[in-house]
């Protein structure tokens, strides 16, 4: 079955913030490349890591990533085989973008924390 993305091309406006969603929007692949740049870069430990994604979704979201030059898939020949992934020169790219949104995250979880009460 082909895996086609509706939106992946998607930018009538030509939009740099749209393209860039296309890559890299939705609630699993910023996460997916954060867990990649920090070494975990096997099927189970991205399961372990992301405990409520689905296999599916997580094949799926490797699979995008990895057609779109982000992560690279390397296939090792051994019994049982191994597949890990890395994230690519192109994909490196992206980690300003990365932690740029963990410094703001961490910003709001301290601000909203001190709101709660």
């Amino acid at each position: 079955m082909d895996n086609h993305r509706k939106n992946k091309d998607f930018n009538p406006n030509n939009c740099p913030v749209t393209h860039c969603l296309n890559r890299i929007g939705g609630k699993w692949k910023p996460l997916i490349i954060y867990a990649v740049s920090k070494n975990v870069n096997r099927f189970s430990k991205l399961q372990k890591a992301l405990p409520v994604i689905s296999k599916q979704m997580l094949v799926n979201q490797l699979r995008e990533l990895e057609e779109d030059g982000i992560l690279e898939r390397t296939i090792y020949a051994e019994i049982p085989p191994r597949v890990e992934y890395k994230i690519t020169e192109y994909g490196e790219s992206l980690m300003p973008v990365i932690n740029v949104l963990q410094d703001w995250g961490l910003w709001d979880l301290e601000r909203v924390g001190e709101n709660r009460y």
